[in-house]
């Protein structure tokens, strides 16, 4: 299995992967940070070439995780790699709690230690659920968004697609937020917010608008 980054998030996801005895096979592509050698904690082999990538996917497995944050990068890095060949693969970690009806994890997810999901919720494809997390009851979360550790998100929330919930921001029950929305850590969602901006405070009001994303992203 390929883990996309060799830096930051990557290290939460290799304590996961020991957590369910995945270790063994375990592969790291970065293109981008320098590293003085091929391996990583002298166990690892790092790779930095999608010809490298290519040739693991043909010849080894096509299993791959994303090691990075940020919805619009890891919507590209999926992309990028299943194009390549390879599978885009979900990882939960056996430290957090999924209750036991209707929970839906989409492919691609990934589930940090301590997050708690409550019934009768959709979490869509590609996303992040970062460490101690809450995820209330019929809940909807969009594509490859990002929920970062210690945020509460209440119930009959909607979250869209491609959107980034900060550090222990909470989201009151009954709100809806749009796609490609930033909300900003520490920030208290009392009401709904549209498409495309960045709010923050408590309550959290918009504070910015951000430029829409392209279609594709969203396909």
């Amino acid at each position: 299995m390929i883990i996309i980054g060799a830096k930051g998030f990557a290290n939460e996801l290799v304590g996961v992967l020991h957590q369910l005895d995945l270790l063994d096979g375990i592969v790291f592509f970065d293109d981008v940070n320098i590293v003085n050698n091929d391996l990583w904690y002298n166990r690892f082999e790092i790779i930095h070439s999608l010809d490298q990538v290519k040739k693991h996917f043909k010849e080894i497995d096509t299993k791959f995780i994303l090691g990075i944050g940020n919805p619009q990068v890891r919507k590209k890095l999926s992309i990028k790699f299943e194009s390549l060949g390879g599978e885009l693969h979900t990882i939960i970690s056996p430290k957090s709690f999924l209750a036991p009806f209707e929970v839906k994890i989409g492919k691609g997810s990934t589930v940090i230690t301590g997050s708690v999901i409550d019934n009768n919720v959709n979490i869509g494809l590609g996303c992040l659920v970062n460490t101690n997390t809450t995820i209330g009851h019929d809940t909807i979360i969009g594509a490859f968004s990002e929920i970062c550790p210690g945020a509460v998100i209440s119930g009959n929330c909607i979250i869209g697609s491609m959107s980034f919930i900060g550090s222990n921001a909470t989201l009151l029950p009954n709100v809806s937020i749009g796609n490609n929305v930033i909300v900003g850590a520490g920030s208290v969602v009392t009401k709904n917010i549209p498409d495309n901006c960045l709010v923050m405070g408590i309550p959290a009001k918009v504070i910015k608008e951000l430029e829409p994303l392209p279609q594709e992203m969203y396909d």
